[in-house]
């Protein structure tokens, strides 16, 4: 493909790129609204009485709702115009919302990892008012999300990309050298590395719970019955595969969530602390600068 730069226009884009970008955003969008959305129906559809599990999956499906709904598809719409064609105080609602959603979808992965902590190593907690703590830890990750997310209001606004230029978007604006470098220092750790740190010590503890909780009930059976006989072998059997289920599936949701995050974040933040980082053109050429893209950095994700 021939990411050639636009020269017709010096305020212009590569149509090449913009037509991969808005296929994938397209694709993206198409994904995370039917799945979210088969994911609630499921959960209504459902008989039983809901458990806290089921809460926090459906709060979760509702932030990556949010996602799509508010980032991504503003996201595509800016794709196809290529400039942000709307009022100041829409720019500014525009990336709050942006924000917002990665905030709630990160953190209510976290929270539920929490709950499913406190359930297994901590059983006893459970029997203390469980499904209010479980609103509680919704209804504080929802608040957490929008309070963090306000200083969007007065970082974004609707502003001229060059002095003279007249060709206006909705950019990020940042004290010059370091404020570029602590905006996405920031995004970086509040939505990648504490997130990260906490599923990793949570699940590091369940799956130690689950091994001495295996080694502990194999030892009482041996010393019960001398020898294990075939019914306690397929007892322990039985326990061991449904640990280990649980022990594999939060190991492949914390290496999914490193593994889909960390090249992301890992290059933002080369962006702004090497100088001599450079873009392979596809931002320059569209009269962008590092200060620009950090002012479309979230919506990129």
């Amino acid at each position: 493909m021939n990411f050639s730069i636009n020269k017709s226009d010096p305020f212009g884009r590569n149509e090449e790129v913009a037509k991969l970008e808005i296929t994938v955003l397209s694709v993206t969008f198409a994904v995370a609204v039917a799945g979210n959305l088969s994911v609630l129906a499921t959960l209504c559809r459902t008989n039983r009485k809901p458990s806290r599990m089921h809460l926090f999956i459906r709060h979760l499906s509702l932030a990556d709702l949010v996602v799509a709904f508010f980032q991504v598809l503003p996201q595509l719409c800016w794709e196809i115009t290529f400039r942000f064609y709307g009022p100041d105080f829409l720019c500014r609602i525009v990336k709050h919302l942006q924000v917002l959603g990665m905030f709630a979808s990160t953190y209510m992965m976290v929270m539920m990892t929490v709950d499913r902590y406190i359930a297994i190593c901590h059983p006893l907690r459970t029997l203390q008012e469980p499904t209010r703590r479980s609103y509680v830890m919704i209804g504080s990750t929802w608040m957490g999300s929008f309070l963090l997310s306000t200083p969007q209001y007065l970082i974004f606004s609707l502003s001229e990309i060059r002095n003279g230029s007249d060709v206006y978007d909705c950019w990020g604006h940042f004290i010059e050298p370091w404020g570029t470098r602590a905006y996405i220092t920031w995004i970086t750790v509040g939505i990648f590395l504490v997130p990260g740190v906490v599923l990793i010590i949570c699940y590091s503890f369940i799956c130690h719970s689950i091994w001495k909780n295996i080694r502990c009930k194999t030892r009482n059976m041996a010393r019960r019955n001398g020898l294990l006989g075939k019914n306690s072998v397929s007892s322990v059997s039985t326990i061991s595969r449904a640990k280990l289920r649980t022990v594999k599936m939060t190991f492949v949701i914390v290496l999914a969530y490193i593994v889909c995050w960390a090249p992301f974040f890992i290059v933002q933040m080369w962006s702004v602390w090497d100088e001599n980082f450079l873009w392979d053109g596809i931002f320059r050429e569209h009269g962008r600068d590092t200060l620009c893209f950090a002012g479309k950095f979230e919506q990129l994700l």
